[in-house]
């Protein structure tokens, strides 16, 4: 028997919006799917590339498991920064951790290809992304500092179920976000179990090459 679905309240009613309106964030969404082709430098566990939407997948769902724990934070503020913070790389790419330098050009090349991804929004939806992108990358919001700090800890974490990888690659993992991972209580305490888990990847990737 099919269930009973009662009418909707008018507080239930979700009107439709202008045409162009949806126009233009339907083709922004349709833009924004390049991320799932952005490649990354780590892998799944499997050995498969890992996309930076994948990325920003897991660490959105990261920072949900620890809404709980994250008092006086502005948390949607914090599930947007997540799920944006990467979102310029679908134009021109990742640049993998070891390769970034200072004075490379990387975070302007980036803010440049999320504006562009955004020129279609409408006006409001673009300046409020383009001021969540900008928030992030200056990190002077506590929110963005913990997204800044949960970003890292999600790729090392990544990083712990690749295949095996040198013990060099995993050594590089204990110095990488540090000044990020450390800005807050919580982050530095899930730092410490993420590496101490890496010491143990690293011993046992010396042991098998004795």
């Amino acid at each position: 028997m099919p269930a009973i679905i009662g009418p909707m309240s008018q507080s239930d009613s979700i009107p439709a919006i202008p045409a162009h309106r949806l126009a233009g964030i339907l083709k922004f969404l349709q833009a924004a799917e390049k991320l799932k082709d952005t490649l990354r430098s780590g892998s799944s566990r499997q050995g498969r590339p890992e996309s930076t939407a994948e990325h920003s997948w897991r660490l959105a769902l990261m920072v949900l498991l620890f809404e709980k724990n994250l008092d006086g934070v502005d948390f949607l503020k914090l599930l947007k920064l997540c799920l944006i913070h990467d979102l310029g790389e679908a134009i021109s790419g990742d640049v993998p951790a070891p390769l970034q330098q200072e004075g490379d050009d990387r975070e302007a090349r980036e803010r440049r290809d999320f504006q562009t991804l955004c020129e279609d929004l409408p006006a409001d939806l673009a300046t409020e992304l383009l001021a969540l992108w900008d928030e992030y990358a200056g990190a002077a919001t506590a929110e963005a500092r913990l997204a800044k700090a949960f970003d890292k800890l999600e790729t090392i974490l990544q990083h712990q179920l690749m295949p095996p990888q040198s013990a060099e690659f995993h050594a590089f993992n204990l110095g990488y976000g540090r000044n990020r991972t450390d800005a807050f209580e919580l982050t530095r305490q899930i730092r410490d179990i993420v590496d101490g888990n890496t010491h143990d990847i690293i011993a046992k990737t010396q042991d098998r090459a004795d």
